[in-house]
């Protein structure tokens, strides 16, 4: 690490969350002062800040390729997708004929897999996970054998958290319609939205959930779409916000800045797309050809412009991780849920990776801030910390 600039800082962890965009923040600072009223009242202010709530419902649906009364704002990605997990199974299992079985990916993000887990543990139903194949992408053949008549949910996500794959959503929805006809089909589209046209990649699920912080937006806001027909219970209970699907006085600073920041993304996402691509190969190309015992996890082809995953034979991800925050540079070892806690990841499990290689991954991720010179520290400092850690 000899030569790096010492008060140099790169931040390559947009996966784990991102800056927010300036437009968000202006969007947002009103409603943290003078325009405090509550949506759910009959005055003035009040009246403000629902006609303020209505107008990013607008925003954030045509964004997103859905109706107005298909967006459920909530407090972020977790909370879509439990949502969209519980609402969906406890409702599918009041009806007339209940559901005996689900369907997940293997390496779905913990706010999906630990939801079914959880729900399947508590319901006495079946949990089918579906593996990926060595490269990160859903085995559709596995998934055709998963869905059958007897399952009622089926959550595949758009984007890999971890490895940045983009699963084949379409033909899933094909698989589900076929196998699975009367269940429902959602998707957790959180690390999408940067990269992906969100409103065609989700089109054919029939819940999508979202979170703000991961494109530029603030912490604590995110969005379930649930496409009309799609039977759903509340799991939060109150006062019968957002048509009685989640209770609760509205983050209406948070929703303001939410809808700024993907008009911002939607707006910018070719541009930035190009750049971030470019940035991540020569990132990727760079350090595969100087630090040996480096291999990339994962078809670079198959991934959102914005992730690289390598591996580096013979060290623990998270020394390096360590190492390269006291050099300047901030990464992941994985799922920034799950970072400080020393456990192997399961998505890279789930590929069939042994333990010593999924135990050396490392995620860079990039985004809309990312610079060159964020690139040229990267390929400054990695080389050498995981040279230090090796000897």
């Amino acid at each position: 690490m000899a030569g790096h600039d010492a008060a140099r800082r790169a931040y390559l962890d947009h996966a784990a969350t991102t800056p927010m965009r300036p437009d968000a923040v202006e969007a947002m600072l009103p409603y943290l002062g003078g325009h405090f009223g509550n949506p759910s009242g009959g005055h003035h202010e009040s009246r403000r800040a629902r006609s303020a709530v209505d107008e990013a419902r607008e925003q954030v649906a045509a964004c997103l390729g859905a109706d107005l009364g298909e967006v459920v704002f909530t407090a972020g990605g977790t909370e879509a997708d439990n949502l969209a997990v519980t609402g969906t199974w406890e409702a599918l299992s009041s009806g007339p004929a209940p559901p005996r079985a689900l369907v997940c990916s293997a390496m779905e993000h913990h706010a999906v897999l630990h939801t079914c887990r959880a729900l399947a543990q508590r319901c006495g139903v079946e949990l089918r996970e579906v593996r990926p194949d060595k490269d990160g992408i859903i085995d559709l053949d596995e998934l055709a054998e998963a869905c059958t008549p007897e399952v009622g949910l089926v959550s595949v996500m758009a984007v890999n958290n971890e490895i940045g794959t983009v699963q084949p959503l379409e033909a899933v929805a094909s698989m589900v319609r076929a196998g699975s006809p009367a269940a429902a089909f959602h998707t957790d589209a959180v690390q999408a939205v940067p990269w992906l046209d969100v409103a065609t990649v989700t089109a054919a699920a029939d819940l999508v959930a979202v979170s703000a912080h991961k494109f530029g937006g603030p912490k604590g806001v995110g969005v379930l779409v649930v496409r009309y027909g799609s039977r759903l219970q509340p799991v939060i209970h109150g006062g019968g916000q957002e048509r009685e699907r989640r209770s609760g006085t509205h983050n209406v600073a948070g929703i303001v800045a939410m809808a700024a920041a993907l008009r911002a993304t939607d707006a910018e996402r070719t541009g930035v797309v190009a750049r971030a691509a470019a940035q991540r190969d020569r990132l990727g190309d760079g350090l595969l050809a100087t630090v040996d015992g480096c291999s990339e996890t994962g078809r670079r082809q198959d991934k959102v412009a914005g992730h690289l995953h390598l591996r580096f034979a013979g060290v623990a991800s998270e020394a390096l991780v360590v190492l390269l925050d006291e050099a300047g540079l901030a990464v992941s070892a994985g799922a920034a849920c799950s970072s400080g806690a020393v456990e192997v990841s399961h998505v890279l499990v789930s590929m069939g990776l042994g333990h010593d290689e999924a135990a050396s991954g490392i995620r860079f991720s990039l985004g809309a801030t990312t610079t060159d010179e964020d690139v040229d520290h990267a390929l400054a400092v990695v080389p050498g910390a995981v040279a230090r850690l090796r000897d």
